[in-house]
């Protein structure tokens, strides 16, 4: 056997799907063409954004030209991954950046772990192909004393006083953010019903996509018992009549950055939606909680989870040694 070529145990029948799963109409012996097709609609599917779509689909096609659009996906192996890659930065004769080159090697990851995981392939051979990561930087986040700084803030409002009528808003936001760590469309998406008081000592909050290819990002993640307590004068003050923040996205940002003012942290830049997203994840990290139940809390692929599992390692460490 080639030595190049990685043999499919099975070649003339598609391998079972594992249980619950349903394989695409696949076998080893079809083409690159015949399983972009099918990969282009299971991103879509999967909810993949159409500018990820795009960039993967091109990204499968430079395979096919450069190993032939109708090589069977069965017979691709490491090496010729790799002598792919070595082809796209030394000897195509067109410039790879080394954002450009991480990409294709997700893309490659991505393409070849779905047909594994579909069991259309015994083996991912994209598994030990050469990466050079392009990370972004790592964020500066809030300090612990940044953010006792700021819910004293937070709650000072909530309680209001002589000049101020009371106002549950900045703490509600605040700690939600800290508590689940959802994205700012998902907080703009919650309503009053996807926050499940019943068990007033484990409420919970369910994220709700109304696009259905975002469905497999829904999930439930638990509040704490007093953040009730904040919700019920929210509710009073406000009186949402669909989403529970009645203001638009950009308001809500504005909410951060007075508290940020009034705590005096406004010129770092340190509460925005994305850091607190990272201070809920960091003390889950510190927390010993476990890193998929993380990864599920955060609402993140297992892709896209590599990269953030590496950053809060990291950012864990630097704040050993502070």
């Amino acid at each position: 056997m080639n030595e190049n070529v990685q043999q499919t145990l099975i070649p003339e029948k598609q391998l079972p799907p594992k249980e619950g799963e349903s394989a695409p109409p696949l076998s080893g012996d079809a083409s690159i063409q015949a399983a972009l097709g099918l990969f282009e609609r299971h991103m879509r599917d999967e909810g993949f954004a159409l500018n990820t779509v795009k960039a993967f689909a091109s990204d499968v096609r430079l395979l096919g030209k450069y190993l032939g659009i109708g090589q069977p996906v069965g017979e691709i192996g490491t090496k010729n991954l790799n002598d792919f890659l070595n082809w796209l930065v030394y000897e195509r004769g067109v410039p790879c950046s080394q954002k450009s080159y991480a990409r294709r090697v997700t893309t490659l990851k991505v393409f070849f772990g779905w047909l594994h995981d579909a069991r259309v392939l015994p083996d991912d051979p994209s598994a030990a192909v050469i990466q050079i990561s392009v990370k972004s930087p790592l964020p500066t986040l809030p300090s612990e004393s940044d953010l006792e700084k700021a819910l004293a803030v937070t709650e000072a409002l909530r309680q209001g006083d002589e000049n101020n009528k009371p106002d549950a808003r900045p703490h509600l936001l605040l700690t939600l953010l800290l508590q689940t760590g959802i994205k700012k469309s998902e907080a703009m998406a919650i309503v009053p019903n996807h926050i499940d008081r019943s068990d007033t000592e484990k409420p919970m909050l369910f994220v709700r996509y109304a696009n259905p290819r975002l469905r497999y990002k829904e999930r439930k993640l638990y509040l704490e018992p007093a953040w009730l307590d904040v919700l019920e004068k929210y509710l009073e003050q406000y009186e949402p009549p669909d989403t529970l923040f009645t203001c638009t996205a950009r308001n809500l940002e504005y909410v951060l950055h007075d508290v940020a003012e009034m705590a005096g942290l406004a010129d770092k830049g340190l509460l925005s939606f994305e850091n607190l997203r990272w201070v809920s994840a960091l003390r889950d990290w510190k927390a010993k909680v476990e890193p998929d139940e993380i990864r599920q809390k955060l609402g993140l692929s297992k892709i896209t989870w590599r990269e953030t599992k590496s950053k809060l390692e990291k950012l864990a460490q630097d704040s050993e040694q502070h």
